[in-house]
């Protein structure tokens, strides 16, 4: 599959956006009170779980976009 040089870079931009706003999310719900009970509650559990897979998304479309960029190049 081909993907056009303005894609790679939307998928590029997407995987550097995702690693800028889901860490900064992650610590705002850190530091939530509804996120400790004397230990972690379901509303921490679910939200870390939602920034686990957003950054391996984010990592996956990231990775795919840097190949698309570095392909058009080479042609």
């Amino acid at each position: 599959m081909k993907l056009s040089r303005g894609m790679s870079w939307f998928l590029l931009a997407f995987g550097v956006w995702s690693w800028v706003i889901w860490p900064n999310f992650l610590r705002n719900i850190w530091k939530d009170p509804r996120s400790w009970d004397a230990g972690p509650t379901a509303f921490f559990t679910v939200h870390l779980l939602l920034v686990v897979a957003s950054l391996a998304f984010g990592t996956v479309i990231g990775v795919l976009g840097v190949r698309g960029v570095r392909a058009g190049r080479s042609r």
